[in-house]
């Protein structure tokens, strides 16, 4: 049975329990994992069942765009080899542990060119139990779209989430936020989400981060900057998120 989240497929496998044996468990937990690390990632590149690469961590925390267009935060970045048909393979630290899983590469040729990224372990271990009980995963949303780094640097946003999208039924429209519109004058830009509990954010992946900490229904404190420079406080719900 497959089942697809967040932009990525995954599969339940119906076989005896006694003919699997079960990876051990790594961590994804900040400091456990460190650039420079050595993984071994397996998979089926172009159809070669059984493949194994080496290589290292080379960067944490990094946020994969998925063909959904959604953005996965928090990934593992890595030049061990990884080809279409590594997705959903494993990636493993010196000790067998499992570390990730395989997910994405960022080529302009389609094949591996040194980087490749990984969903994190805690991500998985924390999504996987709702697959199975429910069939899909629900996850805390504030109902918005927030811009590239780039188009936020175009707006003159330095720091901060940027909102270029709010959902009519979301919770940030019910709390009254404003995402970029066009004004008299030109592009207005949207309201800037600075920080989550006290949490800092300094983009789209933080928001997001920030939010996998919470559950559906919890309310959490928004720090906003407005275009009038104004550094705004507001408190909202959190619904469930659709995958939009």
């Amino acid at each position: 049975m497959m089942q697809c989240w967040w932009g990525q497929t995954e599969a339940e496998v119906s076989a005896p329990a006694d003919s699997l044996t079960p990876l051990m468990l790594g961590s994804s937990e900040p400091g456990v994992l460190r650039v420079g690390q050595l993984c071994l990632a397996i998979g089926n590149p172009f159809g070669f069942d059984k493949t194994l690469t080496t290589g290292v961590i080379s960067g944490l925390n990094r946020d994969i765009r998925s063909q959904l267009g959604s953005t996965i935060p928090g990934g593992i970045q890595t030049d061990a080899a990884i080809n279409p048909g590594n997705s959903g393979g494993p990636l493993l630290d010196s000790s067998g542990r499992l570390i990730g899983v395989n997910t994405a590469i960022f080529t302009p040729t389609g094949t591996s060119a040194g980087v490749g990224f990984a969903i994190p372990v805690d991500t998985v271990a924390s999504v996987v139990p709702q697959l199975i009980t429910t069939g899909r995963v629900l996850r805390p949303s504030l109902g918005v779209q927030v811009s590239s780094d780039a188009i936020a640097q175009k707006l003159k946003v330095q720091s901060g989430a940027l909102l270029s999208g709010i959902q009519p039924d979301g919770a940030a429209a019910a709390a009254g936020l404003l995402s970029t519109r066009r004004g008299l004058g030109g592009v207005v830009a949207g309201d800037v989400i600075v920080a989550l509990n006290g949490r800092k954010v300094l983009n789209g992946g933080d928001l997001f981060n920030a939010l996998e900490q919470y559950k559906i229904g919890e309310m959490v404190k928004l720090s906003i900057v407005r275009t009038t420079d104004q550094v705004l406080g507001t408190r909202v719900d959190l619904h469930q998120f659709d995958g939009g």
